[in-house]
């Protein structure tokens, strides 16, 4: 098991890597997930979910949808988010650069972002996720993680991110039973020899809660349903055979011939609750944020970090 979860970590080690080596300005948004995602599997492992490429305010959830121009400008704080599976082990990372030279300032809600400042919140993101790591071993109450990810980003002018945390992992299931929070929270259970865990802080300088948009890209198969379209019923074998219990992009559906009136079909999955969507989340007051993650195996005086 150990053996695949390495496997898992060192595709995703290699092609984050990679995407902060590639990754400029002018660059398409969706070129740079492609990127992504066919370098996993050009290694040998599977997508464990879409690429995220979430942009300044942007926090999470943002793959590309199909067709997507957006371009990566100077000055984008670019959070990049991947994740891996072989034979059902995952492992899950997470990055954050800034574009160009960010010369700026740049504007997010009310807030100006020097590169200095950009640069800073990347290091607190990139600390927070060392300091919570050190906090790692069997017997670790889940709420420690938190207050030391919470204390440490405060002490640098910081807020993390109190609604995103990050999880525990079991094969075939990126989040299990086990939610890793950002902040100190009342949660007494202790993680155990053997739990896999993806920590990831979030750091903004903004209000520290994010709330849905209207836009929704990814997508997860829940259950079957009596459905009245007959392509809804067709997507949703489809969905349900490729993916199981990851979740899928809305362009990964694009070029399956079997698939007629796309669009129809993923609104009847999704009011039916056939399939769970994703919606994108931003910060709420439109502040930038940074993320950092590592996917870690718990052991019985620390862990091992299995995508660094």
């Amino acid at each position: 098991m150990i053996e695949m979860y390495q496997k898992a970590g060192q595709i995703v080690k290699d092609v984050r890597e990679l995407a902060v080596s590639e990754v400029h300005e002018g660059m398409k948004v969706l070129d740079l997930t492609n990127r992504i995602e066919s370098e996993i599997m050009k290694r040998g492992g599977f997508p464990a979910f879409p690429c995220n490429i979430s942009i300044n305010e942007v926090t999470a959830h943002y793959t590309s949808p199909p067709g997507d121009e957006t371009i990566l400008k100077d000055g984008d704080l670019v959070k990049i988010d991947l994740g891996a599976h072989v034979d059902g082990f995952i492992a899950d990372s997470a990055t954050t650069v800034m574009i160009g030279s960010g010369e700026g300032p740049y504007t997010g809600g009310d807030k100006y972002y020097t590169p200095e400042k950009q640069l800073a919140m990347i290091e607190t993101a990139n600390q927070a996720l060392e300091v919570a790591i050190s906090t790692i071993r069997a017997g670790t109450e889940v709420g420690k993680i938190g207050e030391a990810v919470e204390e440490y980003v405060k002490s640098q002018g910081y807020l993390p991110v109190a609604n995103l945390a990050g999880h525990s992992m079991d094969r075939w299931i990126l989040h299990s039973r086990l939610s890793i929070p950002n902040i100190k929270e009342n949660n007494h259970h202790k993680i155990e020899e053997g739990d896999v865990l993806a920590i990831e802080p979030f750091v903004t300088d903004g209000v520290g809660v994010v709330g849905d948009m209207k836009d929704t890209f990814i997508f997860r198969f829940l259950r079957d349903r009596p459905l009245r379209l007959a392509p809804a019923r067709k997507l949703l074998e489809v969905i349900k055979t490729k993916y199981g219990n990851f979740s899928f992009a809305k362009r990964w559906l694009m070029d399956e011939p079997s698939i007629m009136h796309l669009n129809p079909a993923l609104r009847q999955l999704v009011s039916s609750r056939a399939i769970y969507p994703y919606h994108v989340f931003r910060e709420k007051s439109g502040a930038r944020v940074a993320q950092a993650e590592h996917t870690v195996i718990v052991e019985a005086d620390g862990c091992s970090i299995m995508t660094e």
